[in-house]
């Protein structure tokens, strides 16, 4: 390559580069700091507007009108506090058992059900709400958006500042993905001062924040689950973190000259009294290398050691080596055949074999196609199947040249979709947190043994009632219990 136009194009983008951080600056509303920012506040409130339906979509909702009040008041109570107190903060429970907690631009904090069993006061959940809320006013995101886009340079930048922004670098396509980018170590740190600064001027113990740090270091929550990272996939733990806490609470303590604090334990747990619990098999599960969905009746096999994620919009099954996978959802078309040619519409795909059939009794159509993706032709196995007024879809796909030595995978799942009819398969029933009192004194392994849960799921209850067994148990205290 000639070193001449290596230099010009290192010239070009380094002018690229200074034109943009020239046009793109903008105050952070925490620090008053200038710092390069390719979006503006009103694309931050596009962003999320676009983004809240997708992840509403794609993770669900859960449905408990009073915990949904509950959750939000607090959180525009602790938005008012913030440093971007003008925007409409809106808070919600997604129906995912994964321990997390996540914001995105404009004001939208998604909070799991799965945190919320985990949580044991409200100090902790305004902790965990005041710092996701910090995450937005010091709108790290958009600070991630903007250093992604710079890393791209060249054409991806004149884009970002060019009028045509929004046709060719629409802020929407950045989407559910930055769910899973995540923050630095040094935003983590900022946005948990801040979130001792917001919950300590709306009056709670910003101490009880550190106390889900300790419960997950116990649980240990690991990999993504659900399609959901879990809170350290997201959020990195430095080691000093609570004990940061401590100190930022220590100090805003004293510039609040506030001597008490809320903690406002008996209150949250009773709100989240009989809130579902780990996996829902009402929604879907596995059992026997079987696919079982008891609300809309149907089965499927999955093949034998693949990784099942079953999301409230999608079903995605995975093999061992990661170059094979078969989704399932639904179609919006009212016909096999028009989902099946709106598929190939949309995914531009070449059809290699097209055909109606049936599966099980009911009308299908099948399809073999090649579409070409960003990584490469890949090979698609599709059967599209009407089930009573809905469509299911199956996409079964993996690199051309491997497409024979997996087919007759796809279409064993495929081909065997059924009716579920199974009663013992459909009335099954999801854990559910019971919030009892005790009535004397003594350990918690004393009022486990008392309330009678089985001796092996005692330490799980510790760590969801965020103590040890041998921690003292005061008469008239609220402990949680897991119960169909």
């Amino acid at each position: 390559m000639d070193r001449h136009i290596v230099s010009k194009t290192v010239v070009k983008a380094i002018a690229v580069v200074l034109m943009v951080w020239a046009v793109s600056c903008a105050l952070n509303p925490v620090t008053g700091k200038r710092e390069l920012m390719l979006l503006s506040s009103a694309d931050e409130l596009a962003m999320g507007r676009q983004t809240d339906p997708q992840v509403i979509q794609t993770f669900g909702q859960y449905e408990d009108a009073d915990l949904a009040r509950y959750v939000a008041a607090l959180g525009k109570k602790l938005g008012a506090l913030s440093h971007q107190p003008n925007l409409a903060y809106s808070i919600k429970v997604l129906d995912s058992p994964v321990v997390n907690a996540f914001a995105v631009p404009g004001g939208y904090v998604y909070l799991t059900r799965g945190i919320l069993a985990y949580l044991n006061d409200e100090a902790e959940l305004a902790g965990v709400v005041a710092h996701e809320i910090g995450h937005i006013a010091a709108r790290h995101s958009a600070q991630r958006y903007s250093r992604a886009q710079v890393a791209q340079l060249g054409l991806g930048l004149g884009a970002m500042v060019s009028k045509t922004f929004r046709k060719y670098a629409d802020v929407a396509q950045f989407g559910v993905g930055m769910l899973f980018l995540s923050f630095s170590r040094d935003d983590e740190r900022q946005a948990d001062a801040l979130g001792v600064e917001y919950s300590s001027k709306a009056g709670y113990d910003a101490n009880h924040m550190a106390n889900l740090f300790v419960s997950l270091e116990r649980l240990n929550p690991g990999e993504a689950q659900g399609g959901l990272p879990g809170w350290f996939s997201t959020h990195p733990n430095p080691p000093d973190r609570i004990a940061a806490i401590k100190r930022d609470t220590q100090e805003w303590r004293a510039k609040i000259q506030q001597t008490q604090f809320a903690i406002n334990r008996d209150q949250y747990l009773r709100q989240i009294d009989g809130i579902v619990f780990g996996e829902d098999p009402r929604q879907g599960y596995v059992e026997g290398n079987i696919f079982y969905h008891p609300q809309l009746r149907f089965q499927f096999p999955v093949p034998a050691g693949w990784k099942v994620n079953n999301t409230a919009s999608q079903v995605q099954m995975f093999n061992q080596e990661q170059n094979a996978v078969i989704l399932f959802s639904m179609a919006p078309e009212k016909t096999p055949s028009a989902a099946a040619d709106a598929f190939i519409n949309e995914s531009k795909g070449v059809v290699v074999k097209s055909e109606r059939t049936q599966v099980n009794g009911m009308q299908a159509h099948r399809i073999i196609s090649d579409v070409t993706t960003e990584q490469g032709l890949i090979r698609v196995l599709s059967y599209f199947i009407q089930k009573e007024k809905t469509v299911y879809v199956f996409l079964g796909y993996t690199g051309q040249a491997q497409f024979s030595g997996y087919f007759p995978v796809f279409d064993q799942t495929m081909s065997r979709f059924k009716n579920l009819t199974d009663l013992n398969k459909i009335n099954v029933k999801a854990d559910h947190l019971a919030v009892k009192r005790t009535t004397t004194q003594g350990s918690l392994r004393q009022a486990l043994q008392k309330f009678g849960g089985p001796e092996d799921k005692w330490e799980a209850l510790a760590i969801i009632n965020g103590m040890k067994l041998g921690d003292a148990v005061p008469g008239n205290t609220i402990i949680k219990l897991v119960v169909k």
